[in-house]
């Protein structure tokens, strides 16, 4: 075969080769749906997810596209917008929190559920075994039960003579009510008094916080959950005002004005929330993936907040924290 004959074949084998490849079919698209009791946008924007999923190697738009579904903080809508995602037939729901997820898993036993930040899996029952969830869902969980004393041995690090603090939390959600009684015990241990303020919507809110100040607490915990989340500008501003020193689970308040916090990163569990859907994606079983629990928290303190409201932070608390905020 001479060199002319030969670039010919050549050329015709690249060519069949190229229409071969053009033939195929185009990479397939996931629809991503993602269920949030809370307010859009939520306390993690979901451009942190989607970041996360694309540093694996999936682009929104091209090879996944995000189905969300807000409740803005009525719970009784969640199970409505969970069907209209298993009505969608998206190929995973991703879920923030306790209640989200406690509603997929009634609407789909089939669709993959990935929880991101539910506060306890085990005991609300979206799960039986961490290690081994079986079933359709896995994820990540905020629950330890370490963490509501670890939040007033802080409290009383900072303030020494504290003797009663107000605990703001959601009693329409199994995890805030775990973390409240979780606060008790630990108040019993430490000699200090707790004030219970259930809450249930934006407005209560505003009932509980006014009836701290009544009480004359000498501190205030905000447990995490989508509606005390929704409602952190009026808690911090509230807080900073009346000169409460108050604690909060997630550093999203601190970053605002509030005085400290101490709890999980939720950009980092968003990220985790990622990584389930990728193993998803490329074959994983969800009940063959252990559910993640938490094993670092950040301590995070506002100096400026802590100025105004004049405390002086120990120094050791200072050198502990993850983050001092000038």
């Amino acid at each position: 075969m001479d060199r002319r004959t030969f670039i010919a074949v050549l050329a015709g084998e690249l060519l069949a080769v190229t229409a071969e490849i053009g033939a195929q079919p185009a990479t397939r698209q996931y629809r991503i749906g993602y269920l949030d009791a809370g307010a859009n946008p939520p306390i993690v924007p979901l451009t942190v997810f989607a970041d996360a999923l694309r540093d694996l190697g999936w682009i929104e738009g091209k090879t996944f596209v995000l189905e969300p579904r807000f409740a803005n903080n009525r719970p009784d809508r969640l199970p409505e917008l969970a069907a209209e995602l298993v009505q969608l037939n998206v190929d995973v729901i991703v879920t923030n929190g306790t209640l989200a997820p406690l509603a997929a898993k009634r609407a789909t036993s089939s669709i993959p559920i990935v929880m991101v930040a539910a506060g306890d899996p085990a005991g609300s029952g979206l799960v039986s075994n961490l290690a081994r969830p079986g079933g359709n869902i896995t994820g990540t969980s905020l629950n330890s039960p370490d963490l509501a004393g670890k939040r007033l041995q802080l409290l009383k690090e900072m303030i020494p003579g504290i003797v009663t603090v107000a605990v703001i939390w959601n009693e329409a959600n199994p995890y805030p009510a775990v973390v409240f009684a979780q606060t008790e015990a630990a108040g019993r241990t430490l000699g200090m008094r707790i004030l219970s303020l259930p809450v249930h919507d934006a407005s209560s809110v505003s009932i509980a916080l006014d009836s701290a100040l009544q009480a004359r607490v000498g501190g205030l915990i905000t447990v995490e959950d989508p509606l005390t989340s929704s409602q952190r500008v009026q808690i911090v501003d509230f807080a900073t005002r009346h000169r409460l020193p108050a604690m909060y689970g997630l550093r999203e308040y601190v970053d605002i004005g509030g005085l400290v916090s101490y709890g999980t990163s939720r950009a980092e569990l968003s990220r985790r929330g990622a990584q389930y859907v990728d193993k998803i994606f490329k074959g994983a079983k969800p009940g063959d993936l252990p559910v993640e629990q938490p094993t670092k928290y950040e301590l995070v303190i506002n100096m400026r907040t802590a100025t105004a409201l004049g405390l002086t932070i120990p120094q050791s608390l200072l050198l502990r924290a993850d983050q001092v905020i000038q």
